[in-house]
């Protein structure tokens, strides 16, 4: 047996692809990112959505409080539409928004706790990416079938 380091693969194992420069053609459609890569790429996603639409939320806030005929105004905006928009696209952009909100709420929480208890590694740093996913999308559905009408 040759001389190994402890914790390097044995020469006979097959060696795994190196990615230095990935073109996106060739490259991309076999890299495989991990959970926490997913997670990251996606809160950096979610609060640049949240900032995109930050008009969109001052305005809800605006009509949704300012009175009863302004609050109406904003209950038809969600049921029959806003101007050309219908009604179910503007759901469908509350909809996004949520999800940012959610992802990126979430997300931060795990990056605050990460930082907080200095106790990561790649084993936790995956089961909380997935947790992170999964918290968040469960709570985009179940605030989406109430926004759609569902219950």
């Amino acid at each position: 047996m040759a001389n190994t380091l402890p914790g390097t693969p044995p020469p006979s194992s097959a060696k795994r692809p190196e990615f230095r420069n990935i073109n996106a053609l060739t490259d991309l459609p076999n890299y495989r990112l991990p959970a926490a890569g997913i997670v990251s790429i996606l809160h950096r996603i979610s609060g640049f959505v949240l900032f995109l639409l930050m008009p969109f939320v001052i305005w809800l806030f605006d009509v949704s409080v300012t009175s009863e005929i302004s609050y109406e105004s904003f209950r038809s905006a969600y049921l029959a539409g806003l101007g050309f928009l219908p009604g179910w696209f503007v759901k469908l952009v509350t909809l996004g928004l949520i999800w940012s909100y959610l992802h990126h709420f979430v997300a931060g929480v795990r990056h605050l706790w990460m930082d907080m208890t200095h106790s990561v590694s790649k084993e936790q740093g995956k089961s909380s990416a997935i947790a992170t996913l999964a918290i968040s999308l469960t709570l985009t559905v179940l605030l989406g079938a109430k926004l759609f009408g569902l219950f």
